[in-house]
């Protein structure tokens, strides 16, 4: 029969290799996986934030259903800032951003979505566009299992709804959006596989 010392003993050495663990796991990351991390936590929000605003303006339900993807993506990140106990940059108020340069490009973003459906649907390519860029960057600069395979998620979703946008322009507006951050190849890639997919791996 284990005693109450023995008992005490046991839960002190298992909280001790928790905590143990979780600060072994933070010291793992460079301030570059950390940095791009945080920056990807309100990237996502951004993309998130702008698909609301449009589909406030044109209840489009293009908007409505990737809005709640991009939710899930940022849950995503924080679940991995929660992890490797980083500070989470992102705010609870749409349309407000920590990083300036993202705020600025909400702004804008926000601007264009304004003029037309048109210009909202191409918003939305352009970023999902810059979201695989950055993602394919902060791929090359992690060795961690866990964030690649949440990168690699992330990616497919934006894939999807890359798809999603495109495929709105050219059936709605006979408009073929082109690239301005991924190559040519890797887009005509992206257009040409299935939809769906992503987290199963």
């Amino acid at each position: 029969m284990k005693t109450l010392k023995t008992i005490l003993a046991i839960a002190f050495v298992v909280s001790t290799s928790v905590v143990f663990n979780a600060c072994n796991k933070a010291n793992k990351l460079s301030t570059t996986e950390k940095e791009n991390l945080k920056y990807l936590r309100e990237e996502e929000k951004l993309a998130r934030d702008v698909y609301l605003h449009a589909y406030d303006k044109y209840g489009e339900e293009v908007f409505k259903n990737i809005s709640n993807s991009e939710q899930k993506h940022m849950d995503k990140v924080l679940g991995l800032l929660e992890d490797y106990k980083i500070d989470d940059p992102a705010s609870s108020t749409v349309g407000v951003f920590s990083n300036s340069e993202l705020q600025n490009l909400y702004n804008i973003l926000a601007a264009q979505v304004d003029s037309s459906l048109k210009e909202a649907l191409i918003v939305g390519a352009t970023i999902e566009d810059v979201d695989i860029f950055d993602i394919d960057e902060f791929l090359a600069n992690t060795k961690q299992k866990d964030i690649i395979k949440t990168y690699e998620n992330l990616n497919c979703g934006s894939d999807n709804h890359m798809r999603a946008f495109t495929s709105k322009l050219s059936s709605g507006y006979n408009y073929t959006y082109t690239p301005q951050y991924i190559t040519i190849d890797e887009y005509a890639a992206i257009l040409a596989a299935q939809s769906g997919g992503c987290g199963k791996k």
